[in-house]
């Protein structure tokens, strides 16, 4: 499935931009970047015998990719042409959407179905605790630090307390 995977997005590469790069994604696809028009496209198996996966979208400042705005499941045994249109058509709405974002990130304002979520107010100091300066050291602490002097004592009673010189 690999091989036509590659082979697809070769000769799809080819139609679609004048510079692109293809790689193997760790899933198993393989995605075609066009960098010059910060796009992307991704083909990966369905598990389905000469169907694929194809998605669309954007590349972000630094070369990273923002997840995939659109995808639909295409057959392979068509040519080239027509997975070259079903690609353009993924392409010219991931550039909508890019358009109609406002602001660097995305918004969920646009979402239907989605809600902005309340911002959180900040958090207030816990009181049960003291502050930095009044700690002392606990009765806990001070049994744990008795043990170990107990247990060092031991040692150095057996090493010089048994036999007076």
């Amino acid at each position: 499935m690999y091989v036509q995977l590659r082979e697809t997005a070769d000769e799809l590469a080819g139609v679609l931009w004048r510079e692109h790069t293809v790689y193997r994604e760790r899933g198993g696809g393989v995605v075609i970047r066009g960098e010059h028009v910060r796009r992307w496209i991704s083909l990966a198996p369905t598990g389905g015998k000469d169907r694929a996966l194809l998605r669309a979208g954007r590349i972000l400042d630094g070369g990273t990719t923002a997840p995939a705005r659109t995808e639909v499941v295409v057959d392979l045994t068509a040519g080239t042409a027509e997975l070259a249109t079903v690609c353009r058509r993924l392409l010219a709405e991931v550039a909508a959407a890019a358009e109609s974002a406002p602001g660097p990130g995305p918004s969920r304002a646009g979402r239907p179905g989605k809600k902005e979520k309340p911002v959180r107010a900040a958090r207030a100091a816990r009181t049960g605790r003291r502050p930095r300066g009044e700690r002392h050291t606990g009765p806990g602490s001070w049994f744990v630090l008795f043990c170990v002097v107990a247990v060092l004592g031991a040692w150095l009673y057996s090493l010089f307390g048994r036999y007076p010189y």
